[in-house]
């Protein structure tokens, strides 16, 4: 077979039954199951997650990410009627918020919700997305005065390819055990498989330490690029604490549980910063310098999730792991099973 070239989009693609994709989470949440890749054997064991520190080097470190997922999607109707969606994607400051609008909209639009809050959109960006500034009786809202109401009439921001709307369960589960800075307008879904038990055992065996990253909706962009190189990454606000700083700028090897956190810890080293916008792309081509091993969910063809995962293993190697997922019918995407890079 011709080997495929990690630089274009089109060699990241892959059939997946539709059955295979996860609607519903696991329960508990540490029974997905768990795919043990060891790259010094290129090895795949297959096993149960609440089993994951038997297969963990016992010097590693772990970095989690504590981002909570906010209720980020709104229902409400134009002031000249009809029926919109607002999905928030992230602020961009104090005030000013950028949105996903499900409805044609102009600069100057506003957009009614319950609890008498109202959008006002005041920039309309070439990629679709829309600027908006929240208004409760006519006083602006700071983002975190948003918060509470979103809390309210919000609803969980559930990824579009699960095909359902959200429902009660899903505030509870579309949520780490260990979620406490509210940002995020997506789960990072690695951690959602620890119950607050295995959490505590993992994290007395182990040194750890959180990082923030508020993952935004750019994480489902699909790549549209013919070369990957060319896709524009985005931004997410990331912060890194220091006891993370410690443990990053220390020598034991490091676990992140999640892409999010590997992205957070891989443009710390790049850049130094440890608070800002973070929009590294990691690929083959630019594979990790400080994160020795990765636990992750399966991801979309052709995405930039799927590419990260390829930094560490490699093309041919990411393509092998799927097949095998695919042929042990493993559950794939948000609420699915886990997979762990040694």
């Amino acid at each position: 077979m011709t080997e495929r070239d990690p630089l274009l989009t089109s060699s990241y693609d892959y059939e997946l039954p539709e059955e295979l994709i996860a609607t519903y989470p696991i329960s508990p949440r540490d029974h997905a199951r768990l795919l043990v890749y060891d790259r010094r054997n290129r090895s795949i064991t297959h096993s149960r997650f609440d089993q994951i520190d038997s297969f963990l080097p016992p010097e590693c470190a772990i970095v989690f990410n504590d981002t909570k997922v906010i209720k980020a999607r709104l229902y409400g109707s134009k002031e000249s009627g009809g029926a919109i969606e607002l999905l928030i994607n992230r602020p961009l400051d104090a005030y000013r918020i950028n949105v996903y609008v499900r409805g044609r909209v102009k600069e100057g639009t506003k957009l009614l919700f319950d609890r008498r809050l109202v959008a006002t959109v005041i920039k309309l960006h070439d990629d679709g997305s829309r600027d908006v500034e929240f208004s409760l009786a006519g006083e602006r809202l700071r983002f975190e005065e948003l918060l509470p109401l979103l809390d309210e009439i919000g609803h969980i921001p559930l990824p579009p390819y699960l095909g359902r709307e959200d429902d009660s369960s899903d505030e509870r589960e579309y949520q780490s055990v260990f979620a406490r800075r509210e940002g995020a307008v997506a789960a990072p879904t690695a951690s959602l498989h620890f119950t607050d038990e295995l959490f505590a055992a993992v994290s007395a065996r182990h040194p750890h330490a959180f990082v923030t990253l508020h993952v935004g909706s750019g994480t489902f962009k699909p790549v549209e690029a013919e070369v990957i190189t060319e896709h524009p990454m985005h931004s997410e606000y990331f912060a890194i604490a220091d006891e993370a700083y410690a443990l990053i700028h220390g020598d034991v090897p490091l676990l992140c549980v999640g892409t999010t956190s590997t992205r957070t810890v891989e443009y710390h080293v790049r850049s130094g910063e440890r608070e800002g916008e973070a929009n590294l792309f990691l690929h083959p081509n630019n594979p990790p310098q400080r994160v020795n091993y990765l636990l992750t969910n399966f991801h979309l063809p052709q995405s930039t999730l799927l590419m990260l995962v390829a930094s560490f293993v490699g093309l041919e190697e990411t393509h092998r792991i799927y097949a095998e997922a695919i042929a042990q019918k493993y559950r794939f995407f948000s609420y699915g099973d886990a997979m762990l890079i040694l």
